[in-house]
């Protein structure tokens, strides 16, 4: 009888702990939705005042002068979206390289070195970044390769105006190639993880079969692992358009739409750092918000892409069966 009544409140406290446990589990979830609404609440709270009186015009003009009380977001949202293009144009190919040779070609004596090397690089501060590219890489690109730049690619027809400006190291271009040393080890390290839960003998079957590593890599390996590797992709891209400090050392800060990469220009988060501690004004400060709403947008609407990009892979995989 002893037995049996022990053995009750044993069953009892077990289904006891479940429900604490179910319910806290819960709590988190629901805490983090809570937040993202209040964070997005705030955002829209903050920006009424342009959304209302400047509305849509805000987002397709480059005038910005807090004296006239004149604000037009497009400058910092063209310099955002290039400067994380061209990241993801370097990065990209840098870390898929690195992630193939780390788990197809790298000799198990390195493998390890490198890759706890190449994981370091996140763990290295933004503001580190930012230094380095103002101190070091900006006064070397200024001197070697952007006049080299402005001589070759800048003489090409059409396209050889991108490759054009003042030879000063700082600017659009070089704020892209800081961002995409920065995206480089989440990118490479998303890739690298995802590559090796390839199950080796799928790779072994078509190195049996006489394929090339090229040829393992890019029939096997990667449309075995396409959901992680755009996942890497996004998570780079994420970080490069919500990046402040570095950007903000090496972009040059100024409200200018040019499509020469080499001229200075302005990114959202750089106008952040640089302007909302000395926003005083009511409508300079709403003008901000709404740009931190806009990179709220930009972010979600990349977020939306690659669900729907994956959701697209899928459903093709599904007619190919």
């Amino acid at each position: 009888m002893s037995k049996n009544v022990g053995s009750n409140n044993k069953a009892n406290n077990f289904a006891l702990q479940d429900k604490i446990f179910g319910y806290s589990t819960q709590f988190f979830a629901l805490l983090v939705l809570v937040t993202l609404v209040g964070i997005v609440a705030s955002l829209f709270m903050g920006s009424w005042q342009t959304l209302t009186q400047t509305g849509p015009k805000f987002f397709v003009t480059d005038t910005w002068d807090p004296v006239r009380n004149l604000y037009g977001g497009m400058a910092p949202l063209w310099g955002t979206i290039i400067t994380a293009t061209i990241a993801l144009i370097i990065g990209v190919p840098v870390s898929f390289g690195i992630a193939v040779f780390l788990t197809e070609m790298c000799p198990p004596a390195l493998k390890r070195p490198l890759g706890t090397a190449v994981e370091l690089l996140a763990a290295i501060p933004s503001i580190i970044y930012g230094m380095w590219g103002l101190f070091i890489f900006a006064p070397l690109f200024a001197e070697t390769l952007q006049p080299l730049m402005i001589n070759t690619l800048g003489q090409i027809p059409v396209i050889g105006v991108v490759f054009q400006g003042t030879p000063n190291g700082f600017g659009v271009f070089t704020a892209g190639v800081i961002l995409s040393v920065m995206v480089i080890p989440f990118i490479a390290s998303v890739m690298r993880d995802v590559f090796d839960t390839t199950p080796p003998i799928l790779k072994e079957s078509a190195y049996g079969l006489g394929a090339t590593t090229w040829e393992v890599v890019w029939n096997v390996v990667l449309p075995y692992t396409k959901a992680g590797v755009i996942g890497g992709i996004m998570l780079g891209l994420g970080r490069a358009l919500g990046e402040t400090m570095a950007v903000t050392f090496v972009i040059g800060n100024a409200y200018n739409i040019s499509a020469k990469l080499f001229e200075p220009g302005n990114s959202i988060a750089s106008s952040l750092a640089n302007e909302f501690n000395e926003a005083s004004d009511p409508a300079h400060l709403s003008a901000l918000i709404t740009l931190g709403l806009t990179l709220f947008v930009l972010s979600f609407c990349v977020l939306a892409a690659s669900r729907w990009m994956l959701a697209a892979l899928s459903k093709r995989e599904g007619k190919r069966t």
